[in-house]
């Protein structure tokens, strides 16, 4: 396995990603699936705006990728200018399998260089092993937002988790 930055003939496998798991679990609170064409547009926003957009590669598989953007809008909010929500996926049949650790120590490592100083994550309450993983790369839970979200007719709990990022990631 390996993490490099994505590239357009990774937006099928991106996208697939960001699929898995909506019409049968509440980790996105959507229902409605991204299309390869919207995953475009991010992709283009993202590099556009010098954003990090990585992929973990195995055997010529997209089986993970991660990114983050603006926390919030810092233009028209610029005290949040060192601050950036990130997003993590990996596929399914690779959980547990140390596949989200390398993009995820590649963006920290990014931001940090970058010099952003907090990175800040959005998850469902009840993905517990999200939450664990987070932990695991060092971030905490800073707030628990009950009932914020809704899905599949019931109510959802949003855990904000955050590290602080510091030269020893660089």
């Amino acid at each position: 396995m390996y993490v490099r930055d994505a590239r357009q003939d990774d937006l099928s496998g991106i996208t697939a990603l960001y699929n898995a798991g909506l019409e049968t679990t509440t980790r996105a609170w959507t229902e409605i699936p991204y299309t390869v064409s919207e995953r475009e547009t991010w992709l283009a926003a993202q590099q556009r705006s010098g954003w990090p957009a990585i992929v973990a590669v195995q055997h010529d598989d997209v089986v993970g990728c991660a990114s983050y953007a603006d926390f919030r809008d810092s233009v028209r909010w610029p005290g949040y200018r060192r601050t950036v929500e990130h997003s993590i996926h990996v596929r399914e049949d690779h959980w547990r399998a140390g596949i989200g650790r390398a993009p995820m120590s590649d963006l920290m490592t990014r931001a940090s260089q970058a010099g952003l100083h907090v990175m800040v994550g959005g998850i469902d309450a009840d993905n517990v092993g999200s939450i664990r993983f987070h932990e695991r790369l060092g971030f905490v839970e800073v707030a628990r937002m009950p009932e914020v979200g809704e899905k599949f007719g019931q109510r959802l709990d949003l855990v904000l988790v955050q590290r602080i990022l510091d030269a020893s990631l660089v």
